[in-house]
């Protein structure tokens, strides 16, 4: 039995890892998804690639078969790709904190950077339950380097601020980013000094999001780009954050802080929101003509899941976008 659930595994790990070598072969210092389990036939398993780390990531399983999940994927990733020279192993569903944010099962230290579009973002894997790092907006930062050189840019819910870095290194003049945690804006600053650029133009400040806004709206700032990456759901003692149910007051929250004919990007990663529902909110919102759907940002195919390798079906159609993350660009006008 334990022989033919390995084999089994193995097809999926070696089936979704053939439609990822290119990437590999392109960018053997950056960041991709090796397999998405959710998506790709094994819904407690997600292993991802940083430079020469090899991070697992298991959820929803007990103790004994996490382990066991993480033992055969280290070990046909070992033998399938060279350069891995450490494996690190987070447990999602742990009651211990420390395996929550991961324990190093192979070799030394973790990769504390990866280099990116030509951006170099600083990492640390052990930092939090997640990689810190979200793969799933690797075509919003792309988008972000293009499109703000001149721009003022705020990043709310910046995390560890790669949204804002993507902007600084496009050209923007300013950029603002605001999270409730210091400790994670942290390797902003960190990713700043790795690509040399000017501290000067980066502000981050912790702050929580509705505090924030609200200082801002007061003292009359703007800015020609928002950026809205919030959880899907979070309560604090000064505003929720409910991304399946009010979709689109976030937005609201924040199209007072946005230039004329400037651009608020919100990124919604419920998974039980439609794409057709997320899209008839915010047209709904433009009925007036001062919100209009500029473009969609498709989230890359490592991080989704390939055609060929996806098994089943999300709880509900994220169509018209490929994945439940949603990413929408807006113009927005004011009166």
């Amino acid at each position: 039995m334990e022989h033919a659930f390995a084999t089994d595994l193995e097809k999926l790990l070696s089936r979704a890892l053939e439609l990822r070598l290119p990437l590999l072969e392109d960018a053997r210092r950056g960041a991709i998804r090796l397999f998405n389990g959710f998506t790709e036939g094994y819904p407690s398993l997600v292993a991802e690639l940083y430079g020469g780390t090899l991070l697992l990531l298991t959820h929803k399983v007990s103790e004994g078969e996490s382990q066991r999940l993480a033992a055969l994927a280290a070990e046909y990733y070992s033998d399938a790709l060279t350069g891995i020279d450490c494996v690190v192993f987070k447990q999602r569903s742990s009651s211990d904190p420390e395996n929550k944010r991961g324990v190093v099962i192979h070799g030394g230290v973790p990769d504390t950077s990866i280099l990116e579009n030509g951006v170099g973002y600083a990492l640390d894997l052990l930092m939090n339950q997640d990689a810190g790092f979200y793969l799933d907006t690797r075509n919003l930062r792309t988008w972000l380097k293009a499109c703000s050189a001149a721009k003022t840019v705020l990043n709310a819910f910046a995390y560890t601020g790669s949204l804002g870095v993507a902007a600084l290194a496009g050209g923007a003049s300013r950029v603002t980013q605001i999270d409730r945690s210091g400790k994670f804006l942290a390797m902003a600053h960190r990713s700043a000094r790795l690509n040399g650029l000017d501290a000067s133009r980066m502000e981050c400040t912790a702050v929580d999001f509705f505090v924030g806004v609200g200082q801002m709206k007061r003292s009359g700032r703007t800015f020609d780009t928002v950026i809205l990456d919030p959880p899907f759901f979070s309560i604090t003692e000064r505003g929720r954050v409910d991304q399946v149910n009010e979709a689109t007051r976030l937005v609201n929250k924040a199209r007072p802080l946005v230039n004329d004919g400037g651009h608020l990007v919100v990124v919604n990663n419920a998974l039980f929101l439609s794409g057709k529902e997320f899209v008839d909110a915010l047209e709904g919102m433009g009925r007036d003509g001062y919100v209009t759907i500029e473009e969609l940002i498709p989230i890359p195919e490592d991080v989704a899941g390939y055609p060929q390798t996806r098994i089943g079906s999300l709880p509900v159609d994220p169509a018209p976008f490929n994945h439940s993350t949603k990413i929408v660009v807006l113009k927005i006008r004011r009166k």
